[in-house]
């Protein structure tokens, strides 16, 4: 099935080639969806009101597979003059999209689309956070109550769960875009993404649920790792990101189960910034290592509580056993004092090795030495010749307007062992460069990705996942 845009061909070439083009569609695909979007609609082109009537009033008999994408006032207007023009009802798409965000009106909408005789309802409303995903799938339980076909979902990045999951709970479908290009709405996942990462089509109602909540979520590997080794061992489970802008709202309408909002089969969570310390609020437990460090990353679901753990630190530390065996008394430099300064300080001082942190600010550098016993120091730029591992725990050098930064240059880390940088996108960031120009062994933030993963599927499952699966998802991911 494909849908055709006709509102981003311009008027003149769209009626020259509408014949070969539908021709083409016909013989590549098994369905067509013929859609002539209005501008406020979300429309590509100037398209007035008249234009369309006559389009549509113009247009041959449609094959029987076929489907025609009108907006709800046009319907109004054709059902009115009792017009099925050359269209069949049973065809017929009746679709409305709120830009703005989740109407009030929301199930009045649907009960007016629902009066018309289209066949197919599709409502589409704006997402700005997850929490607003709510009222679609309510409104897919009621059309599936109704017998109405439907299709319902929330655009945006934090509506990409509806996009996911809308099918398995009776949307008629979701859309997918042919590449990132060609995308026709905010949050549109491609096609092959639905397809290949998220497994849309083996998804039902006892698919078990997990995913990763932040702002921003969208670019993510978690879900390139995870869904990987959930289809490796052939666990039928799901994981989707949740862009979250109040993590206790969200806790408290999605996840808790005394108190959510939804039905659904949420098994666990992934937690990253900004919400790791304010979701150990709605936790009935958490692990003492997780309370040490003050931030959870893990959730998990166990009869009808919410248990908190951090896999930040064993992550962390895995690559460094590899490289080491023992860390005791190993000298160790953290740049950077944010959550992932936090983990590596905290698993350092496990091992019993001796750290010391360079960070800019006072009072944080302050309160991580007495809250691990770190010797701090308020200005990276030193030599750090003599210590045995650098970790970079800085955003800096990541995909983005500082992915050529650096926290050292290759002259301060002459006579380091070992360069540690906790970015993962870019694989080799700067940092590692230059440490490898100062003859310093390297390990990528994405070793620590992965080793934090393993962690999670562990306490999820209760299974072993298979690693180098999850790593070659996420290099997939990160050449996507």
């Amino acid at each position: 099935l494909i849908e055709l845009r006709l509102d981003y061909i311009e008027q003149n070439e769209r009626d020259a080639a509408l014949g070969l083009l539908l021709e083409h569609l016909n013989r590549a695909y098994d369905s067509i969806i013929l859609t002539l979007r209005s501008p406020n609609q979300g429309g590509r082109s100037s398209i007035d009101a008249q234009a369309r009537r006559s389009f549509w009033r113009s247009l041959a008999d449609l094959p029987t597979n076929w489907f025609a994408d009108l907006e709800l006032d046009l319907v109004n207007e054709f059902a009115r003059a009792n017009e099925t023009t050359a269209l069949d009802w049973r065809q017929v798409i009746c679709s409305h999209h709120d830009f703005n965000g989740v109407p009030a009106d929301l199930e009045k909408v649907y009960a007016r689309m629902s009066a018309t005789p289209a066949r197919i309802i599709k409502i589409a409303v704006q997402a700005n956070d997850a929490t607003d995903c709510i009222p679609v799938f309510r409104l897919l339980d009621r059309a599936q109550r109704e017998g109405r076909e439907t299709i319902a979902l929330a655009m945006g990045p934090a509506g990409i769960v509806t996009r996911i999951l809308g099918p398995s709970r009776g949307s008629f479908l979701t859309y997918g875009s042919l590449d990132d290009e060609s995308a026709t709405a905010p949050g549109q996942l491609t096609a092959r993404e639905m397809r290949e990462v998220y497994r849309i089509d083996r998804i039902d109602r006892e698919t078990e649920i997990f995913g990763i909540i932040g702002n921003p979520v969208s670019h993510s590997l978690s879900p390139h790792i995870h869904n990987a080794a959930f289809e490796a061992a052939k666990f039928n489970a799901v994981y989707i990101p949740f862009e979250v802008g109040d993590a206790n709202d969200f806790m408290r309408r999605m996840v808790q189960p005394r108190s959510r909002e939804m039905d659904w089969n949420l098994r666990g969570l992934s937690v990253t910034a900004p919400h790791k310390l304010t979701v150990m609020e709605r936790l009935d437990w958490i692990e003492p290592s997780a309370k040490e460090m003050r931030a959870v990353n893990t959730i998990v679901l166990r009869d009808d509580e919410l248990h908190g753990y951090n896999t930040d630190a064993i992550g962390f530390i895995s690559p460094l056993r590899g490289k080491f065996g023992s860390l005791k008394h190993a000298r160790c430099a953290i740049i950077g004092a944010g959550g992932a300064a936090r983990a590596a300080l905290w698993a350092l001082n496990s091992e019993g090795a001796q750290v010391t942190l360079f960070a800019r600010d006072p009072a944080l550098a302050e309160f991580f030495a007495r809250q691990f016993s770190a010797e701090c120091k308020l200005n990276a730029d030193a030599s750090f010749n003599g210590f045995d591992v650098v970790i970079n725990a800085t955003p800096l050098g990541a995909c983005g307007e500082r992915e050529n930064e650096t926290p050292v240059t290759t002259e301060k880390l002459r006579g380091v062992r070992l360069a540690y940088d906790l970015v993962y996108n870019p694989l080799e960031t700067r940092f590692l460069r230059e440490a490898r120009a100062a003859g310093c062994e390297t390990v990528s933030g994405l070793e620590m990705l992965i080793a934090q993963a393993v962690e999670q599927f562990k306490l999820w499952t209760g299974r072993e996942p298979d690693a180098e699966v999850m790593r070659a998802a996420a290099l997939r991911g990160l050449n996507e």
